[in-house]
């Protein structure tokens, strides 16, 4: 085959309907009334530049033709017209009022979440999402998922590469939901397409949004503020699903949250620590100090042959419970997560420290 005839078989796979099937130019039009409103606000606004563009570029491509200087034409002197100064002052201003009343609308529609039916609460972390549903008592971090992680470094992705999480988002549909954004260190930013969300998480302040879902399914979203190193690694996935199934996930969540408190309250065998506290490691230390305990140093130093692992352990449970410097805190975790995650950092990897226990924690925070 020529070289010409690969050149033309390559063009044509490019302006394939297989390959435009993906390729969007458009916002999103979303599944949520607010959504809807931005799209059709967008929309509105859009025809209006079209309409002015084709007017203005038309008046002057046809005048720079019809009136150019070889046909004999000469220019007009209307210098300090009155009409030409209103009408050039009014047209504008009555078509940014025609714009400015559905796009007040829509700002306001934007910002009221009086009729919430429920609350969630969002926190950014560095570089983690936690949701506390507090009518509910539901509280849980969610982390890129593993199966994104253990690809980083390889060409097999999976599906949703960096769309996916340990632990998803539940909302029922049809219903008003209020989300109360905010950050636990540095700016975040908490961004759903299909929901017309995407609203700042800053440290010290609470930032509110409202979605009202009417369509079942997942729906993906990340952080869309430069939050540091892993500011790519902090996806959001939201299963909307029937009020029914809401329910249903709701019960199973506090029956784990109970056994979650009660088994804060026991002795754990080393084992046992040791084998929760692995996946606690995996899903929130490991970015940083590396699964094999290799850490990236100067930044982030190694847990092997660390002196913290290997000395004090309350100043190891100090040091995770409250972070310092580039570390930050990780007190948001349960007394049986970090007490098993700080027994593992502090006997994998060839360390030898001694073993903690929940109380040991609870007692220290």
């Amino acid at each position: 085959m020529s070289k010409l005839s690969i050149a033309i078989a390559s063009f044509i796979a490019l302006i394939s309907t297989a390959v435009f099937s993906e390729y969007g130019l458009n916002m999103t039009e979303g599944v949520t009334s607010i959504s809807r409103d931005i799209y059709s606000l967008h929309m509105m606004v859009f025809w209006v530049c079209v309409v002015i563009a084709v007017i203005v570029f038309g008046a002057m491509f046809y005048s720079v033709f019809a009136h150019r200087k070889s046909k004999g034409a000469v220019a007009a002197q209307f210098h300090e017209s009155t009409k030409a100064e209103i009408l050039w002052t009014l047209i504008p201003v009555i078509i940014l009022v025609a714009m400015a009343i559905p796009a007040s609308k829509t700002l306001i529609d934007l910002e009221d979440t009086s009729k919430a039916e429920m609350t969630i609460k969002i926190t950014g972390h560095q570089w983690k999402w936690q949701y506390d549903y507090p009518e509910e008592g539901i509280s849980f971090i969610s982390n890129l998922a593993k199966s994104s992680k253990n690809s980083l470094k390889t060409d097999d992705k999976p599906q949703h590469y960096l769309l996916e999480v340990d632990k998803r988002v539940v909302l029922p549909v049809d219903t008003s939901i209020r989300f109360l954004i905010t950050s636990n260190d540095v700016i975040h930013n908490w961004w759903i397409p299909a929901f017309g969300v995407k609203q700042d998480a800053n440290p010290g302040f609470i930032n509110d949004a409202w979605a009202k879902v009417d369509k079942i399914g997942t729906y993906r979203g990340q952080c869309a503020e430069l939050c540091g190193k892993d500011h790519g690694f902090m996806p959001i996935v939201v299963d909307v699903v029937s009020k029914a199934d809401y329910a249903k996930w709701v019960a199973k969540e506090q029956a784990a949250a109970e056994a979650a408190a009660t088994s804060a309250t026991k002795t754990w065998l080393k084992a046992d620590l040791m084998a929760n506290g692995k996946n606690v490691y995996e899903a929130n230390c490991a970015g940083c100090h590396k699964i094999d305990g290799s850490g990236i140093p100067p930044i982030f130093p190694a847990m092997k042959n660390s002196p913290i692992a290997n000395g004090s352990s309350a100043e190891h449970i100090k040091l995770v419970l409250h972070g310092k410097g580039g570390m930050p805190t990780f007190k948001m975790l349960g007394d049986a997560d970090l007490a098993s995650v700080i027994t593992y950092e502090r006997s994998a990897f060839g360390n030898t420290g001694s073993v903690v226990q929940p109380s040991d924690v609870k007692s220290a925070r």
